[in-house]
Order: structure tokens, then sequence, then C-alpha cells
């Protein structure tokens, strides 16, 4: 009898050792869920708002340190949920003389071709970086479903945490979100991901901020093009409703 009884209190007490350990799992896992559904819920509020606004948009295109071109847009949301811009700049000046002759004329191909090359390369790092930001509903639910979704606390005032997405978009990317429970907005997004190749690696920081109603947008956003020193930096400012 004492045995039996020993081996029943034995095992009782490895249940509740289990339940222990389990329970703040299963809190965890809660305040994650929690979490996620809270950064959907809120970019598609966001999404829906903005909607109802215009803005300006610089788009500033550098290379080695170097700036190259610099653009102006004014942006409103279409129907289909898409940025539609309309150039705010004046047409380019014809620049091209007869001066030089043939080699001259060489010259302004090479320079040309450089040129239709990097602006071809910075518009498929903005395509990439669209793709990220805002995330979207399916994507955070298919990486929290295959658990690749660490949350921490954020190097911030209390309330901000961070949420670190492994595989979002492709394999061994990775997004940061910095988001702020009480304010239910989107701070900061981080990215490390890559072009066609993962040797072609592409850094994403964007930065949110509040407009007086509260509709939460991005700022500035700075894409940078590591293997080809290429750097492109977008500011949204001077937000008017429709």
């Amino acid at each position: 009898m004492r045995n039996t009884a020993r081996r029943g209190f034995i095992t009782l007490l490895l249940v509740l050792s289990g339940a222990v350990g389990i329970c703040p799992a299963n809190a965890q896992n809660q305040a994650l869920q929690q979490r996620v559904a809270e950064v959907k819920q809120a970019a598609a509020k966001n999404k829906q708002a903005l909607a109802h606004y215009t803005w300006v948009e610089q788009v500033t295109i550098s290379l080695k340190g170097e700036q190259k071109k610099q653009e102006h847009f004014q942006v409103r949301l279409g129907p289909d949920g898409k940025p539609q811009k309309t150039s705010l700049d004046p047409p380019p000046a014809d620049t091209s003389t007869d001066q030089g002759g043939r080699r001259g004329r060489l010259k302004e191909r090479v320079v040309a071709k450089k040129k239709a090359e990097y602006e071809d390369y910075a518009d498929q790092m903005k395509a990439l970086a669209q793709q990220y930001v805002p995330p979207t509903r399916t994507l955070l639910q298919q990486a929290y479903q295959r658990g690749n979704i660490a949350m921490s606390p954020a190097a911030g005032p209390p309330g901000q945490v961070q949420l670190v997405i492994r595989n979002y978009l492709k394999p061994q990317d990775s997004l940061t979100l910095v988001f702020d429970k009480t304010q239910k907005a989107l701070l900061r997004v981080q990215v490390a991901s890559y072009m066609s190749d993962p040797k072609d690696a592409m850094n994403l920081t964007v930065q949110f901020t509040n407009l007086p109603d509260g509709t939460n947008h991005v700022s500035n956003m700075v894409i940078d093009g590591v293997s080809k020193q290429l750097n492109v930096a977008v500011q949204n400012a001077n937000y008017r409703r429709l």
C-alpha cells in the first residue's frame, strides 16, 4: 500500500510540474496570437483610412553615396489598394547635342545605359519593398501557423513589442515589426531580404507616423541594395483628405 501511495504521489507531482511548465507556454502563445491579430487588424484599418488621403512622395536614388536622381509624386491609393502616382516634376530637358562628334554620342549612350540599369534595379528594389510593407494578413497568418514568429519586448517605452518573422516572403529572409500595443500601431519595420539571388542582399528600414486622426502611415523608407551600393530613400509628407 505504501509503495502504491508513493507511486501515486510521484505521478501527481509529475502531472503538476508538467502543468506548471505548460501554462506559461500557453500564455505566451496566446499573447503572440493576440499581437499578430492586432497587427493584421491595424494594417487593414490603416489601408482603408489611407484610401481617403492623398500625399506627396519624394524618391531619392543614390549610387555609391552620390545622389543620382530625385523625383516627386502625388500619390493616392487606387481601387485595387495599390498606389497611383502622378509626377510633380517638369519634363526632363533635352541635353543631347552634336558637340563632340561620334565620341561624344558614344559617351552619351554609355551614360544613358548605366542610368537605365540602376534605375531599373531601383524599381525592382521598390517593388520588393512593397511586398513587405505593410505586412499582409495572409503571410502573417502563414508565418504564425508555421511557428516562424518570435515575440519579445522592444527596446523602447513600455507597451512596445517586437515581432521577428523568419521566412516571411522568401526562404531565410527576416521581417522585424515594432508594434505599440496601446496605440495599436506599427512604429518601425526592418527587413533583411534579397533580390533574385540570396547573395544580392536588400535591406529595408521603415518608420511610421500617425496623422491627427490616428491613421498610421509610412513617413520614410530606406532601401539598400548592398551588392550594387544603390540606395533608395522615400519620404512621404503633406497628407490631405480627398
